[in-house]
C-alpha cells in the first residue's frame, strides 16, 4: 500500500490539485492502494489502520520544522524501512533547475542546446538534498522494468507515441491512458535532450533522458521505452516494433530541422490518430506557477536545507 502525505503550508506551495496527485499515483506500477489525505507525519496507529506492516521511505529522511525527524516513532517502533533513493534527482533539485534556468542535467551535445542564462546557485547543500550527477545503469533500467522483456503477443495491437514527457505528471497519465483505448502495447519514444531543448527551447527538458527515461518506465500503462527515439519517425522504426497506431496529443508538432513533418510517414501509411488527453496540464504550466511563486519555492527550498542539516545535527548529538 502506498499512502500519499499531504503538502503542508510550511513544506511546500501547492503546484496541483490533491486528486492529480492521487491519478498520478495510483499509474505507478508498483502501487496497489492510495490513502487519501494522509498526515505528513506517519504514526503507528495509521500503519494498523491500513493494515501495513510497514513504512517505507528513501534515505533522505523527512525533517520537521524543528529538526524532528517524522519517521522517529514508527523508526523507535522498528515499523520503518529505508530504501536507497536515486541519486541525482530530488523535488528540490527540479525546482532549482527551474528556477535558475540551469542545463548541467542535460545529456551530451549541449552545443546544440539554444542560449539560455545559467545561474549558478548558491544555496548550501545538505546531504539530502545536495545534487550529485544522475547516472544510469544497466541495474537502475532493470530494476524499473521488473526484470522482464515484454513483447507484443499476436493479436496485441501495438501503439507508438512519442515525446518528451519531461517531469512527468497526470497529464501524460490521462494522455496514456486515453491510447489504451487505441491498443493495448504501447510503446513510448523518447525524444533525446537536444531534440526536445530544438522544439522547446530554453532549459527545457528539465529532466535529462534517463530521468525521463525512469519516469515513464514506472508508469503502468507503458509497455516498452524507445531511449533517444528519432524526431521523425520513419518506416524502419514502425516496421521494427511492428507498430499498428502511431498516436499524438492535441500539442502543436514543430517541423524537423531539414522542415519535414516528423509524423508523415505514418500519416502516409494511414496509422496516424489524434488523440486529446483530456487534461489541461502540461509541464508548462507546472513550470510557469513554479515561476510564478518563485520566492516561496526558494524560501521552501532554502528552509529545506536548513532542517535537514539542523536534524542531522540534533540526532547526532
Amino acid at each position: 500500500k502506498c499512502h500519499q502525505a499531504s503538502q503542508e503550508a510550511w513544506r511546500l506551495p501547492h503546484s496541483g490539485s490533491a486528486l492529480r496527485w492521487y491519478k498520478l499515483v495510483r499509474a505507478i506500477k508498483w502501487v496497489d492502494e492510495v490513502y487519501e489525505g494522509a498526515p505528513y507525519s506517519c504514526s503507528v496507529e495509521l500503519l494498523e489502520k491500513l493494515n501495513c506492516d510497514f513504512c517505507a521511505h528513501g534515505d533522505d529522511i523527512s525533517f520537521s520544522p524543528d529538526g524532528t525527524d517524522v519517521y522517529g516513532i514508527v523508526k523507535k517502533a522498528g515499523k520503518l524501512k529505508v530504501y536507497k533513493r536515486t541519486q541525482g534527482i530530488s523535488t528540490t533539485d527540479l525546482v532549482g533547475r527551474m528556477l535558475l534556468m540551469t542545463k548541467q542535467h542535460f545529456g551530451p551535445h549541449t552545443e546544440e542546446m539554444q542560449d539560455c542564462e545559467d545561474v549558478k546557485s548558491s544555496v548550501p547543500k545538505s546531504p539530502f538534498t545536495g545534487s550529485f550527477p544522475f547516472l544510469a545503469t544497466s541495474e537502475r533500467i532493470v530494476e524499473f522494468s521488473d526484470g522482464k522483456v515484454k513483447k507484443p503477443q499476436p493479436g496485441d495491437t501495438v501503439v507508438y507515441v512519442a515525446g518528451a514527457f519531461d517531469m512527468f505528471h497526470v497529464g501524460h497519465v490521462d494522455f496514456l491512458e486515453k491510447c489504451m483505448t487505441l491498443g493495448n502495447f504501447i510503446i513510448v519514444g523518447l525524444h533525446n535532450d537536444w531534440d526536445v531543448n530544438h522544439y522547446k527551447g530554453c532549459n527545457y527538458p528539465i529532466m535529462n533522458l534517463h530521468e525521463r527515461m525512469l519516469s515513464v518506465m514506472a508508469c503502468k500503462y507503458v509497455s516498452e521505452v524507445v531511449i533517444g527515439a528519432p524526431y521523425s519517425i520513419n518506416a524502419e522504426l514502425l516496421d521494427q516494433f511492428k507498430v499498428d497506431v502511431v498516436a499524438h496529443g492535441r500539442t502543436p508538432i514543430k517541423l524537423d530541422r531539414d522542415g519535414s513533418d516528423p509524423y508523415l510517414v505514418p500519416k502516409q501509411r494511414g496509422i496516424f490518430k489524434t488523440i486529446p488527453s483530456g487534461s489541461q496540464l502540461t509541464t508548462a504550466t507546472i513550470v510557469e506557477r513554479i515561476i510564478a511563486n518563485a520566492l516561496e519555492y526558494q524560501d521552501r527550498n532554502s528552509s529545506k536545507e536548513e532542517r535537514e542539516v539542523t536534524g542531522l545535527s540534533k540526532n547526532s548529538a
